[in-house]
């Protein structure tokens, strides 16, 4: 079996497994996991549902005819994402091999959304569909929306092999506005999800469609780690760039900052608008990254002519602020020049270094460190968590097993590629797939909980971006608040999540639609409420069962039920429900509103002295687990490890008086046996020793 086939047997599955938790059909659970792909990797801001199939009558040269027009969703409200309208088609089906596919297929799938937008625009149209309907809503977004619409983007998904590779390829114009497509096929969506790579193809040519090669300086000697250049770029170069490729020109934790922080900066604009001539002198800059670089030589000096997967890692807000007002610059645009720092980082050393030079390169910008999201301590210690605690087998369970927290994209793939088939058989038995979560997961459950359900509608990035605010704040000074009793009631937030989830979608009431907004209003209306009543939620009781108590989930029915309505109802001037949902009035009015939970939900609520002392129990076990691990350690690393690493300490002036004699005693093991405390103590000195240069086992070994 090829690797491309066994990643077709896996996406099955996994789609299987998704639309069966959440009570779905097959096409929408994947048009989930389309849209979180193609949120994450830049494609675009937000993603909504908005499935429509049919067919229209239509007369050309006085010959009628039958078009096809079909829509899986959209890229969220154009007034919010820079005056672009996506448009998205999925095409999942089950088969049992890798179905291949022509360019005539994609073609067919392209006019299909082409035909839903030229329709779209037509008042008819919209009448004859139900008023309340998703496509309804689309259409009336669209309609509402055009004279804002700056661009349009045609997206198809597909689980199938596409022998066509369409990659924001221009599509000619439609009343004025541009149009490019792009195709994501099964090679495409493995790509991305084992590796993290959505930009195979980003191939950008100065020459051939940009206008003209960048001249350049190198500025990297032949002994040097990454290959560097100098270069000055035209600003109605880049933003021509910008304006075909967009956010996906932009490093993920920069992409992540600029939602964050807003759009446009104001004296960028002000700058470009009222003296042109000053923007070298005034600006920083770029700083990007690329896989490979063409140079060539000229008359006139080096000169990049292409260049693969170029990223921009600091710059971000140049760019785009270059791009809104390149309207505004007129004339103007042509006296901007941006200095730009070119990197030439290899794939395989991409994941580790394009972080760091992202992080160090916007420090001049006092970036907080939690913008540089994977590599932040707090998702390196939930990481280390969800390696280490066991979650117990619950009622219906038969072992324990483990969350696996995927920090970084492609991790869960890659740990578990390469295993051998019985290791995988272990791995899958520890780490079941149901109980994998992202950090974009991780922001949603927590957002919920915390009273955000406006910001956690407003799509994955979005609220990860603005979650990311609040890391340093749940981190603290040392982080000594993410320990066990704050992951095990993590695990119980995720969860109930997706328990509601599957029980919305099975409910009666449900209309169909925004169960997205449904099941993150109703987790924050419950949490809320319970505060309000001096109470919190018995998350340790949903820890240990692993699962949610009945009395719960009726509780959080009532609360879902509600929230269906309140957001299928919105007020007088706003006529599109998900766009409702992402208002903070909305959450205000439902917040205020008073439900009438079941009786029993009382016995779901508990006292915070009583939840309090509950967590020092687990925290008292949990240090004694850690006192355990720790004096096992010291043992097994033997005394002539610590015979060295106290000689490499002295010598490097690193160890105090103190910290020297409990490495003394180590070295002398078992002659002599370090106390509890001095275990811990050789623990902490050993990891500043490693932080500082030591070598470990490997100097030990040459010491011996």
């Amino acid at each position: 079996m090829s690797e491309l086939e066994e990643f077709h047997q896996s996406l099955i599955a996994d789609i299987q497994g998704n639309a069966d938790a959440m009570g779905a059909y097959l096409h929408e659970a994947f048009f989930e996991k389309a849209g979180e792909i193609l949120n994450e990797a830049g494609e675009i801001e937000e993603c909504d549902y908005c499935h429509f199939e049919g067919v229209r009558t239509v007369m050309k040269a006085k010959i009628s005819g039958k078009v096809s027009l079909e829509v899986t969703g959209y890229g969220g409200d154009p007034r919010d994402t820079g005056g672009e309208l996506a448009l998205i088609l999925t095409d999942f089906q089950l088969t049992p091999t890798v179905r291949t596919t022509e360019a005539r297929h994609l073609k067919a799938q392209f006019s299909k959304l082409v035909e839903f937008l030229r329709h779209s625009r037509k008042p008819d149209f919209l009448e004859d569909l139900e008023e309340t309907s998703n496509a309804a809503q689309l259409v009336d977004l669209i309609q509402s929306r055009w004279s804002s619409i700056e661009k349009i983007k045609l997206i198809f998904v597909t689980n199938a092999d596409n022998r066509a590779k369409a990659d924001a390829m221009s599509a000619g114009n439609i009343d004025g506005k541009p149009v490019t497509y792009s195709s994501w096929d099964l090679k495409r969506l493995k790509g991305y999800i084992e590796q993290g790579r959505a930009r195979e193809d980003l191939t950008i040519d100065f020459v051939k469609d940009f206008g003209g090669a960048v001249p350049v300086l190198r500025a990297s000697g032949a002994d040097t780690a990454l290959e560097s250049y100098l270069a000055v770029i035209p600003g109605a170069q880049l933003a021509q760039i910008y304006d075909r490729w967009g956010a996906r020109l932009l490093e993920a934790n920069v992409r992540s900052f600029l939602q964050a922080r807003g759009k446009v900066n104001r004296g960028i604009r002000d700058t470009i608008a009222k003296e042109p001539q000053m923007f070298f002198a005034y600006n920083n800059g770029l700083s990007a990254t690329a896989e490979n670089v063409v140079c060539q030589k000229t008359e006139d000096g080096l000169v990049i002519t292409s260049a693969d997967n170029l990223q921009i890692v600091n710059g971000g807000q140049t760019t785009a602020s270059i791009h809104a007002a390149r309207k505004l610059a007129g004339e103007g645009l042509k006296d901007i020049f941006v200095q730009m720092k070119l990197n030439i980082v290899p794939p395989t050393l991409a994941p580790t270094v394009v972080p760091l030079i992202s992080e160090f390169a916007n420090s001049q910008n006092k970036v907080n460190a939690a913008d540089f999201f994977a590599n932040h301590p707090f998702h390196i210690r939930v990481e280390e968590l969800s390696r280490k605690i066991l979650a117990p087998a619950g009622a219906d369970g038969y072992r324990e097993t483990k969350w696996f927290y995927e920090r970084a994209r492609g991790q869960f793939a890659d740990e578990r590629s390469k295993k051998t088939q019985a290791q995988r058989d272990k791995w899958d038995a520890e780490f079941p797939k149901s109980q994998f979560f992202t950090k974009t997961d991780l922001a949603k459950f927590e957002n919920s909980w915390n009273g955000r359900p406006e910001e956690v509608s407003k799509g994955a990035q979005k609220n990860f971006a603005e979650f990311a605010k609040l890391i340093q704040k749940v981190w603290g000074k040392s982080g000594a608040r993410v320990d066990e009793v704050w992951y095990r009631q993590l695990i119980a937030k995720a969860i109930i999540f997706r328990r509601l989830e599957r029980l919305v979608s099975a409910q009666e009431w449900y209309e169909g639609g925004y169960r997205a907004n449904i099941v993150t209003y109703a987790i924050a209306k419950v949490a809320h409420d319970a505060e309000a009543a001096e109470k919190q939620v018995d998350l340790q009781r949903v820890w240990r069962m692993q699962t949610v108590p009945p009395a719960l989930e009726q509780a959080l029915l009532v609360a879902a039920a509600e929230a269906q309505s309140l957001i299928t109802s919105p007020p007088e001037g706003i006529r599109n429900m998900s766009e409702w949902a992402k208002k903070q009035a909305c959450w205000e009015r439902f917040r205020k509103t008073k439900l009438d939970y079941p009786e029993d939900f009382k016995g779901m609520l508990i006292a915070p002295e009583e939840a309090r002392s509950e967590d020092e129990e687990i925290k008292d076990d949990a240090e004694l687990t850690k006192s355990v691990e720790d004096q096992a350690r010291v043992f097994e690393l033997g005394p002539k490890f610590w015979q060295n690493a106290r000689d490499w300490g002295r010598m490097h002036k690193q160890l105090s008086p103190m910290e020297y004699q409990v490495l003394d005693i180590c070295s002398k093991i078992p002659n002599r046996i370090p106390t509890e405390n001095q275990t811990a103590v050789a623990i902490k000195v050993l990891a500043k020793l490693e932080s500082n240069g030591f070598g470990g086992k490997q100097e030990a070994t040459a010491a011996e």
